[in-house]
């Protein structure tokens, strides 16, 4: 999966600093290819199947003994291991609940690795993607959510989280951060100049 090209990052950096000069918030935008490599759940699901299609097939065909049943439950386990490895066969393995679980879990600790809960006035706001599993969220410190409800941010994040399943990722930044920046400057405007954090898009391994 292609992340963002190097001007695609840019555009992101300067709509990021355009939105700052109007407010006190401090924004850190991550962005990773997948949140988890869950390469337990394909070995899961490879297992049950080759426990039970060679079982089926011989309790109603009979054509296995006990010693080829065996042989053919190791292949097929070996042959599905291989062929759920392929992205487009991984990624519809994991329910969604999963996906959705670990992209969240990771959202939350990258909102303490780039420091957002350290900023002057708890005032930090981070906009995190994964991208395989379609997955945006907006988590904003307590001087934020003080005057900003959280529901404020459930459109926002339903249009980007669109953009996304289009594959148009660059696009959903642009607009995410010009609309956050909206109501950013409206509530939370600008008193003084900083800039305690980086504006770059951190994409994560």
């Amino acid at each position: 999966m292609t992340l963002l090209s190097k001007n695609e990052q840019e555009a992101v950096t300067a709509a990021i600093s355009d939105v700052e000069r109007e407010t006190d918030a401090e924004l850190v935008t991550v962005l990773t290819a997948q949140s988890d490599n869950y390469s337990y759940i394909p070995l899961l699901w490879a297992g049950i199947l080759a426990l039970l299609v060679p079982g089926f097939a011989n309790y109603f065909g009979g054509w296995f003994g006990a010693d080829l049943l065996m042989l053919v439950q190791w292949g097929v386990f070996i042959l599905l291991s291989l062929l759920f490895r392929l992205d487009g066969i991984n990624t519809r393995l994991i329910p969604r609940q999963v996906r959705y679980w670990r992209a969240s879990n990771l959202a939350r600790r990258q909102f303490l690795e780039q420091n957002l809960h350290h900023t002057k006035g708890s005032t930090g706001m981070l906009i995190f993607v994964s991208e395989a599993e379609r997955y945006v969220e907006i988590l904003v410190d307590q001087g934020i959510a003080d005057v900003l409800d959280n529901r404020m941010w459930e459109e926002i994040v339903a249009d980007f989280t669109a953009r996304v399943k289009q594959g148009k990722t660059r696009e959903g930044f642009l607009e995410c951060i010009e609309a956050c920046g909206k109501l950013l400057k409206d509530h939370l405007p600008a008193t003084h100049e900083r800039n305690e954090l980086p504006n770059h898009l951190v994409i994560l391994p």
